[in-house]
Order: C-alpha cells, then sequence, then structure tokens
C-alpha cells in the first residue's frame, strides 16, 4: 500500500514540476501514516492555530510540530531548518508537511527538500481546506472535513 501511494505521489509531482517528492491527498497521508510507523507527519501551523484550531491525533512519534511562520505577527521562524532537523533528524525519513491549506507546506517541502530530505510530501488541501461560500473552513476539503482523527476546536 505504501508503495502504490508514493508512486501516485512521485507522479502528481512529476506531472505539475513539483520541487519536492510529491504531493498527497489528506486520506492518502492519513494510510501512510496507519501503514508505515515510519512515517512522519510535520504539521507547519503556528503553535496558536493548533492550539485553537486543532491538531491531527496521532501517536505522537508520528506527528512533529515545526511552524513555519511565528505567532504573532507571521514572521518567518528563522529556526524552521534545525527545529525540523531535530524532528526528523533522518533525510530519508517520508515527512508528509500539513498547514492550514496546503501553502505554507509547499514551502517547508520545498526548503526540506534542498537541504537534503529526500522523501518530503505535500498534504493537499491541508488541516483546514480552502473557505466555502460563507467563508468558513473545514467543510470544503482538508484534513478535518475527510473526518480523519483531529482533537481541538
Amino acid at each position: 500500500m505504501t508503495t502504490e501511494l508514493i508512486a501516485i505521489a512521485r507522479q502528481r509531482a512529476q506531472e505539475s514540476g513539483l520541487p519536492y517528492a510529491g504531493a498527497v491527498t489528506p486520506e492518502e497521508a492519513f494510510s501512510l501514516l496507519q501503514n508505515d510507523a515510519g512515517v512522519v507527519l510535520v504539521d507547519v501551523r503556528t503553535n496558536a492555530e493548533r492550539d485553537w484550531v486543532g491538531r491531527v491525533a496521532l501517536p505522537e512519534a508520528q506527528h512533529k510540530a515545526v511552524q513555519w511562520n511565528l505567532y504573532p505577527g507571521g514572521a518567518p521562524n528563522p529556526g524552521f531548518l534545525s527545529e525540523l532537523q531535530a524532528a526528523a533528524p533522518d533525510t530519508a525519513t517520508i515527512l508528509l508537511f500539513l498547514c492550514r491549506s496546503g501553502v505554507r507546506s509547499r514551502h517547508a517541502a520545498k526548503l526540506a527538500t534542498e537541504n537534503g530530505y529526500s522523501a518530503c510530501f505535500d498534504i493537499l488541501e491541508g488541516f483546514e481546506g480552502d473557505r466555502d461560500a460563507a467563508g468558513h473552513r473545514k467543510s470544503t476539503g482538508g484534513w478535518c472535513q475527510k473526518n480523519l482523527p483531529w482533537i481541538g476546536a
């Protein structure tokens, strides 16, 4: 199962010219995590987002938090790479990057790839997905809308 999902994700990368290993849907990400205890989800949202909006419910060994931006203010996290290296020291580990809607995670996957990580994947749609017609999230895609395990608000 893992091999097939990674092949699909790599195909998406080739088709879209992604500068990292590939992209997975939230369901594919969860399947990868379920089928391989060595796969790690890296949540790049701010600590405030995880605390106030929610976070994935995964075993601690498979769920790492490395902020892309800092709260408040949204300044880039100058320690991103060193924190990622502490969270995932093996550069061959399959890393699944997650953010709110799939933008910061792409940047994180690209930067990690540029710094020697060989298996970086973006989780499409992110944790909350895009906004619906009323401007709300968690209803038009993303980890939450797909009813994958999460806790929080």
